[in-house]
């Protein structure tokens, strides 16, 4: 088994074994931030749903106000007057079937991909491609729409898209550990609210089983369950 680093070691030694307030569990993630990065802010949540229903599958968007800290490379699928359009909300490659073309080849250097309805004929056959990365343009986030511009903004701004693994737990950044204690408060309640709202009907039980934060190279800080009531109310 490998062996954890001095600087881990280290971190890991001032978190308890108990579960702390977001802000506390904040700022003691943002303090053990060792590395020569600005490490991104992760939340994991563990919830009480089972993915392998559909009814129980928990998804969605969110714009933090804070953005995540990283510039993100939108590309577009479009033609004709949706061109501009793109272009001009600040997408960084727009295209149709070359683009397509370029994918298959194995090209992925974008982060997130937005579609008109009309070019999803090109953009199905690149499921396999895309969509084990989540990149896959979704009605249900906003990805296929007319509304491009709109669409590539939010991605630009700093909307995430957030989908409960098959395990139950969902990962999602909230941010970069260079970020203000408020900036970090505030895009920590939002996402954690945006969670808390997508919960199925379906759901019977507790949802939120357990919650913890982390920077990339940190470890985990378990986060109360009051934390959680906060948000919600």
């Amino acid at each position: 088994m490998a062996k954890s680093g001095k600087n881990f070691r280290q971190a890991a030694e001032k978190v308890e074994s108990r579960p702390y307030p977001l802000s506390e569990a904040l700022a003691l993630a943002k303090e053990n931030a060792f590395a020569k990065f600005d490490e991104t802010m992760d939340i994991a949540m563990r919830l009480g749903v089972d993915p392998r229903h559909a009814d129980q599958m928990v998804r969605g968007t969110v714009v933090l106000p804070h953005g995540t800290g990283k510039s993100v490379r939108v590309l577009v699928f479009a033609q004709g007057e949706k061109i501009k359009e793109a272009e001009e909300a600040g997408a960084d490659i727009v295209g149709s079937d070359d683009l397509a073309k370029k994918i298959s080849g194995g090209w992925l250097d974008f982060d997130a991909v937005v579609a008109t309805p009309d070019m999803m004929k090109v953009v199905g056959g690149l499921g396999r491609v895309l969509g084990p990365r989540g990149l896959m343009p979704n009605p249900k986030t906003g990805t296929v729409t007319f509304d491009v511009g709109p669409a590539v903004e939010q991605i630009k701004s700093g909307k995430i898209e957030f989908r409960v693994e098959k395990t139950g737990i969902i990962h999602a950044p909230f941010g970069k550990a260079s970020f203000s204690l408020e900036q970090l408060q505030e895009n920590a309640e939002t996402l954690i609210g945006a969670i808390m709202r997508a919960r199925p009907a379906s759901a019977k039980g507790k949802y939120v089983k357990s919650m913890s934060i982390s920077s990339t190279m940190g470890p985990g800080i378990r986060v109360d369950d009051t934390s959680v009531a906060d948000v919600e109310a």
